[in-house]
C-alpha cells in the first residue's frame, strides 16, 4: 500500500487564507466530479500558482487545492444534454462556458470547469494562464533587461550632458578672450589712425625714397646671408660632414649588397638543399647542410632588421643617429663567431659533398640561378667573413670625419672597439682552428701545444751542426728516400724537441747536391746570418762541427716566428 504525500497543512491553509482575501481570480465555478461525472458548484479562489476551491464563499477551509505550475488551459465545447435535441444543445453552448485545465503528464485527469457567463470564463482562463511562476521569471528578465538597459542610456545621456555642459563653459570662455581681443584690436586701431593719415599726406617722393631703401635692405640682408651659406659650405666643417654623409650612403649600398647576398645564400642554396635532404633519396643529409650553412638564416634575419633601421634612419636625413642601431646589433654578432670558427670545416665538408655526382649536379643547377651572377656557393659562403672587418673599416672612417665634440662619438667608439675585440677574438678561433688542422695534418706533430706559425717555399738550404743547450731549440732533420721532398718548410712552435740523427754524408742520396767549397765560401755570410738570426730567436748556440744534416723543417720552439726568415 503506498503512503500518502505528506505536505505543510498549515502553510496550505495560511495560502488559502490569503487566496479568499487577496487571490487574483476569485467566485463560484462548476467543478465536474470524476465519480459520477456531475457538475457541482463550488467556490473557487486564484492565488499566484494555486488553485483553491471552497464548499461555499463562507468557509474558512479549502475543500481541495490545485497547483497549476506547468499547465495548459483551453476552452471546450459543451457536453450535449441527455434527451435533448440540436436545438438544447444550441441553447446550452449559448449559457455555458466551459473550459479545461491540463496538467502537463499523462496519467492525470485534467480539471474540467464551467461558469455561466462567457466574459467571466474568459477572465478565469486569462488568469490561469498567468499564474506559471516560469512566466513570471521570463517577464522579470525582460523586465530587468529593460531595467539595465535603460539605466544605461540615463547614463550615456548623463554622460553627454555633461560634456555639451563643458563646451558650453568652454565657448563661453572663449567668446570671453575673443572679445577682450577685440577691445585690444580696436585700441590699437584707434592708435594707429594718425599714423596711417600722416602716410597719406606724405609726399610721394618721400614713399619712392622709401620704397628704395626697403628694396636696398632686403638685398643686402639676401647677400649677407648668401656669403654666409657660402662660407659654410666650404668650410672644413661642411667638407667633413660631406663625407660623413656619404660614408653613412655608402655603408647603406654596402649593406643592402649584403642583404642581398645572404638571401641568395639562404633562398637560394640552403632551403633548397633542406628540401632536397627531405626527399626520398637526399643528395645531401640535413647534417652536411646544418654544418655547411651554420646561422646562415640567422644571420640573415640580423642584418634584415638592420638594413631596415639604416632606412628608416637615412628617411629622417639630414638627422642621422646611428649609435643605437649599433647597440642593438652588438650584442647579436657573437653569431659570427660560430660562423667564422666553423668556415673552414664547412668548406671541407661542401668539397666531400660535392664528390657525389647527384650533389654537385644540384649545386649547379642552383648556382646557375641569373641571381648568383656566376658566383659558386664558396663566395657566399665567404661573405660573412669579411663583414665584421667591414664595419671596423667603415666605422674608422666614420670617426675621422665626426667631430669630438659630436653626440655620436662616445657610442661610436664604443662600438668599434667592440667590434675589434670581436674580429680578435674570432681571429684567435680561426687560428687556434687553423692551428689544430695542420698539426693533425702531420703525424709527426700531433702535439696541440704546438702552433703553426707559416707554411711554404724553403728560403735556401745549409748545412750546419747544432748543440742543443736549452729547451728551446732549432730542430734539423733530413729526410731519406728515393726523392728528397724538401719544396716546403714547416714553423712551428712548441716544448718537444724533434731532432734527427746525424748520418755520414757518403751515405746521402745522389739527388741530394752538397755543396762545394766555392760555395759554400760564396753563401757563407748569408748563411751565418741566416743561423744567427735562427739562434737569437731560440736562445740556442750554433757551432760548426763535423756532423752536417739537411734541413727542409724549420721547428722554433719560441713564443713568436722567426720574422728573419721570409
Amino acid at each position: 500500500m503506498q503512503k500518502s504525500v505528506r505536505y505543510n497543512e498549515g502553510h496550505a491553509l495560511y495560502l488559502a487564507f490569503l487566496a479568499r482575501k487577496e487571490g487574483t481570480k476569485r467566485g463560484f465555478l462548476s467543478k465536474k466530479t470524476a465519480e459520477a461525472s456531475r457538475w457541482h458548484e463550488k467556490w473557487f479562489a486564484l492565488y499566484q500558482n494555486v488553485l483553491f476551491y471552497f464548499e461555499g464563499e463562507q468557509s474558512c477551509r479549502p475543500a481541495g487545492m490545485y497547483l497549476l505550475e506547468g499547465c495548459s488551459c483551453e476552452r471546450t465545447p459543451a457536453p450535449p444534454r441527455a434527451g435533448a435535441g440540436p436545438g438544447g444543445v444550441r441553447d446550452a453552448l449559448d449559457k455555458q462556458y466551459y473550459f479545461t485545465v491540463l496538467f502537463g503528464h499523462e496519467g492525470q485527469k485534467p480539471l474540467e470547469l464551467r461558469c455561466e457567463e462567457e466574459q467571466d470564463g474568459k477572465e478565469w482562463m486569462e488568469a490561469i494562464h498567468q499564474a506559471s511562476y516560469a512566466d513570471i521569471l521570463i517577464e522579470r528578465e525582460v523586465l530587468m533587461q529593460k531595467y539595465i538597459h535603460l539605466v544605461q542610456i540615463v547614463e550615456t545621456e548623463k554622460i553627454a550632458a555633461n560634456q555639451l555642459r563643458h563646451q558650453l563653459e568652454d565657448q563661453d570662455t572663449e567668446i570671453e578672450r575673443l572679445k577682450s581681443e577685440i577691445i585690444a584690436l580696436n585700441k590699437t586701431k584707434e592708435r594707429m589712425r594718425p599714423y596711417q593719415s600722416n602716410q597719406e599726406d606724405e609726399d610721394p617722393d618721400i614713399k619712392k625714397i622709401k620704397k628704395v631703401q626697403s628694396f636696398m635692405r632686403g638685398w643686402l640682408c639676401r647677400r649677407k646671408w648668401k656669403t654666409i651659406v657660402q662660407d659654410y659650405i666650404c668650410s672644413p666643417h661642411a667638407e667633413s660632414m660631406r663625407k660623413r654623409n656619404q660614408i653613412v650612403f655608402t655603408m647603406v649600398e654596402a649593406e643592402s649588397e649584403y642583404v642581398h647576398q645572404l638571401y641568395i645564400l639562404v633562398n637560394g642554396f640552403l632551403r633548397p638543399l633542406r628540401m632536397a635532404a627531405s626527399s626520398k633519396k637526399p643528395p645531401i643529409s640535413h647534417d652536411d647542410v646544418s654544418s655547411i650553412f651554420l646561422n646562415s638564416e640567422t644571420i640573415m634575419f640580423l642584418h634584415e632588421i638592420f638594413h631596415q633601421g639604416l632606412k628608416a634612419r637615412i628617411a629622417n636625413w639630414p638627422t642621422l643617429i646611428l649609435a643605437d642601431l649599433f647597440d642593438i646589433l652588438l650584442p647579436m654578432l657573437n653569431i659570427y663567431q660560430e660562423f667564422v670558427r666553423n668556415h673552414q670545416y664547412s668548406l671541407q665538408v661542401l668539397a666531400n659533398c660535392k664528390q657525389n655526382r647527384d650533389f654537385d649536379k644540384l649545386l649547379k643547377q642552383y648556382e646557375a640561378n641569373p641571381a648568383c651572377e656566376g658566383r659558386m656557393l664558396e663566395t657566399f659562403l665567404t661573405y660573412p667573413m669579411f663583414q665584421i672587418p667591414r664595419y671596423i673599416i667603415t666605422l674608422h672612417e666614420l670617426l675621422a670625419h665626426t667631430p669630438h665634440e659630436h653626440v655620436e662619438r662616445k657610442s661610436l667608439e664604443f662600438a668599434k672597439s667592440k667590434l675589434e675585440e670581436l674580429s680578435r677574438v674570432m681571429h684567435d678561433e680561426v687560428s687556434d682552428t687553423e692551428n689544430i688542422r695542420k698539426n693533425l695534418g702531420c703525424d709527426i706533430l700531433l702535439d696541440t701545444s704546438q702552433t703553426f706559425i707559416r707554411q711554404g717555399n724553403p728560403p735556401l738550404c745549409c748545412f750546419f751542426s747544432g748543440t742543443m743547450k736549452n729547451s728551446n731549440t732549432i730542430i734539423v732533420k733530413h729526410e731519406w728516400g728515393r726523392q728528397l721532398h724538401s719544396d716546403w718548410t714547416l714553423l712551428l712552435s712548441g716544448p718537444d724537441i724533434l731532432c734527427s740523427s746525424k748520418e755520414d754524408r757518403s751515405a746521402w742520396p745522389t739527388a741530394v747536391a752538397v755543396p762545394s767549397a766555392d760555395d759554400t765560401q760564396a753563401k757563407a755570410q748569408e748563411k751565418l746570418a741566416l743561423l744567427k738570426a735562427l739562434s737569437h730567436k731560440t736562445g740556442d748556440h750554433v757551432r760548426s762541427e763535423n756532423s752536417c744534416l739537411l734541413f727542409p723543417f724549420f721547428i722554433s720552439t719560441s713564443g713568436s716566428a722567426p720574422h728573419d726568415i721570409i
